[in-house]
Order: C-alpha cells, then sequence, then structure tokens
C-alpha cells in the first residue's frame, strides 16, 4: 500500500469508531445546543439588529476548549489503555501514517460538526443580507483554530493511558494558547519583558489570530499561523508515540 492508502484506512477506523459510540451524538448535540446559546441568547442576534454571524464565531474558542478535547482525548490514550496501540504499531503502517490518519478522522468529524451549523448562516442570510466572504472565512478560522486544538490534544493524548487526564491537558494547554494575547496577560508581563517579547507572545496568541480571521481578513500569515502549531503538535506526537514505542 501506498502511503496515501494506509493513511485512508487509518482515517476510516477512527471516523466509523466515532460513529459506533454513543459519543458522536453527545458531542453534535452538545455542540450544536450551545452554538445556539451563543449566538442567540448570550449574543443577541435578533437583538443586535445586524445580520452577521459575529456572535456565532466568538462563541468558538470557549467552545472548543470542552469540545476539542472529548474529541482528541481518545485518540491515543484509549489504545494505550486497552493495549490496542501494541497491536497498530506491529501493522504495515508507519507511525505518521497512524498520527495523520487520527487527526484527519478527529478533524474531520468536527468539520462535520461545524458543518451543522450552516443553517445560522442561511438564517442570517434570510434576515438581511450579510458579507458571505466574512462568514466564509469565519467558518475557516474555526476548522483552522479545531485543527490546531486537535493536534495539541493528539500530542498530549499520546502521554497517558487515562483519558480524563488528556481532555484536562489538552484544555488546560489550548485555554493557554488562547489567554497569551489577552491584554491583561500582556499588560502583566509588558513590566518586566521587553516590546518584542510582549510583541511575540501576543503573535502566539491563537486567539489574535482567529479574531483577524473572524472580522472576515483572510491574511496569509493568520493561516500560516494555525498550520504551523498543527504541524508542530503533530510532529511532536510521531516523536511521542515513536518514544513510547521504544520502552
Amino acid at each position: 500500500m501506498t502511503a496515501t492508502q494506509r493513511i485512508a484506512s487509518v482515517f476510516r477506523r477512527e471516523f466509523t469508531a466515532y460513529f459506533s459510540s454513543p459519543l458522536a451524538g453527545i458531542f453534535l448535540v452538545i455542540y450544536l445546543f450551545m452554538s445556539g446559546i451563543f449566538t442567540f441568547q448570550l449574543g443577541g442576534l435578533y437583538e443586535r439588529g445586524q445580520a452577521d454571524l459575529r456572535p456565532f464565531f466568538q462563541g468558538q474558542p470557549w467552545l472548543n476548549l470542552f469540545l476539542v478535547p472529548a474529541l482528541s482525548m481518545r485518540l491515543w490514550a484509549e489504545d494505550r489503555r486497552t493495549g490496542t496501540i501494541e497491536l497498530l504499531l506491529t501493522l504495515p503502517y508507519s507511525v505518521w501514517d497512524l498520527v495523520l490518519g487520527k487527526f484527519l478522522a478527529a478533524w474531520a468529524f468536527a468539520c462535520v460538526a461545524l458543518a451543522l451549523t450552516v443553517p445560522l448562516w442561511v438564517t442570517v442570510g434570510w434576515l438581511g443580507s450579510p458579507d458571505h466572504g466574512a462568514i466564509l472565512v469565519g467558518y475557516l478560522a474555526c476548522a483552522l483554530l479545531s485543527a490546531g486544538f486537535l493536534a495539541v490534544g493528539a500530542f498530549l493524548s499520546a502521554f497517558t493511558k487515562n483519558q480524563v487526564i488528556a481532555f484536562v491537558l489538552c484544555g488546560v494547554a489550548s485555554f493557554l494558547l488562547l489567554v497569551t494575547g489577552f491584554p491583561v496577560v500582556l499588560d502583566f508581563v509588558s513590566g518586566w519583558l521587553p516590546r518584542a517579547a510582549v510583541e511575540a507572545i501576543s503573535a502566539m496568541s491563537a486567539m489574535t489570530h482567529f479574531e483577524s480571521m473572524m472580522r472576515g481578513v483572510l491574511d496569509g500569515r493568520d493561516v500560516l499561523y494555525f498550520g504551523s502549531i498543527t504541524a508542530a503538535f503533530l510532529f511532536l506526537n510521531g516523536v511521542v508515540v515513536e518514544w513510547k514505542k521504544a520502552e
């Protein structure tokens, strides 16, 4: 088999596994319900009198803090707990086939959940004349953000057999990625770090790049940021799996 076929095989196995357990239904229901809460209740879509999905996009980073770890926590922790990781590593797959296949399956599931919110876009289009280009970029930002968080979660899941620990670690790490660009954090570090370092910390924040895209601005630097975060943690994921394999 070619590398593409091997990755596709792992992808099918992992993607099917999501729908063979109650996890898929629970995840989708909670995600769609909370997206509606952020959009209509907390965001006041109707009260704002503006035909856009800004309230929906503003809630996505915080939803991802809980729902993405729920997807990523089982990627490696479950296989290590049940012992199937040893079986997987004896099959004619490389570690990188497994890393990419598992990640792509989790990301595909997250994108399915995101796609199910398209009726919100249709509703906004029916209520007014939104900037559909900006909304499309916002959806792209959500997909890229979930990819970054999933890569972080997959990396951390490879360290433990306990899914709860993997969930907590991913949630904390993703939260730190978000808040590094918050004014309160930057004000705190600006008192004892040079300006260049403060700007570097701000540039490391996922929220900084997400908000830029949420406004409808498709900047290559933002796409590169999320791509780099995803690639870096997938690489580290592979390194950890190789390391655990040698134990």
